[in-house]
């Protein structure tokens, strides 16, 4: 008797206003473990695409070619509507400053069109898996301005309340952008101590470095009331 092959495969949404990008997209996930669900986009139009229904999916994967303010518009819509959701950008190219709007408001890996058919298989599980898609120097540069933002002043992140108290201390210095041994000295712990919490708040998170780590809790910050 054949077995049945019980495991699903997670849906990717992909998003675009051109059917030759989505039909492309398409392509770079076949024969992957994922589920593409080609959603066209009939409105560029703001309004139109913060309120647009989509069906519900692991991760989204958006074509930039939107004006700046409608692709914001749509990202911000996903985000809203399926908050635990993950959205992947796709662009010809990213400037700096395009980045680091991008990872402002939540998205969790840019890509270029020239790279999809080689990165977007590899990008997707590790967005899927709570972790980021972003070049390290872009990500550097950004952690380095959230840091410069946030110095003396605590961050407060949802998602932390199985931490234990250690690992929350442990947290609150990563945030301060302190390296183990200034971490150590602050803990009355020892350097290996504080590499064993950091692995664990790692894997806590899902994600392989402190600078993701650092992002990921900038964007889990509760809004400002």
């Amino acid at each position: 008797m054949a077995k049945v092959n019980d495991k699903r495969k997670l849906r990717v949404c992909l998003l675009s206003s051109h059917p030759l990008v989505l039909q492309d997209f398409e392509r770079a996930l076949s024969g992957s473990e994922f589920e593409p669900l080609l959603r066209p986009l009939e409105s560029t139009l703001v309004p139109q695409l913060r309120k647009m229904t989509m069906p519900r999916a692991a991760i989204y994967v958006v074509d930039a070619s939107l004006p700046r303010p409608a692709l914001e518009a749509l990202v911000g819509g996903i985000l809203e509507h399926y908050p635990t959701a993950r959205v992947l950008v796709v662009a010809e190219d990213f400037t700096e400053a395009s980045s680091f709007s991008l990872l402002r408001i939540g998205v969790k890996g840019l890509v270029t069109y020239a790279d999809t058919h080689e990165q977007l298989q590899r990008a997707l599980p590790q967005v899927a898996s709570g972790g980021f898609w972003v070049p390290r120097p872009v990500l550097s540069r950004f952690v380095d301005t959230i840091l410069r933002g946030t110095s003396g002043h605590r961050v407060k992140i949802s998602g932390a309340s199985d931490l234990s108290r250690r690992e929350q201390e442990a947290l609150d210095a990563l945030l301060e952008n302190l390296s183990n041994k200034e971490i150590a000295s602050k803990l009355h712990i020892s350097e290996r101590t504080v590499k064993f919490h950091v692995s664990n708040l790692l894997q806590k998170f899902g994600v392989r470095r402190r600078a993701d780590l650092i992002l990921l809790c900038y964007q889990r910050r509760p809004p400002a009331g």
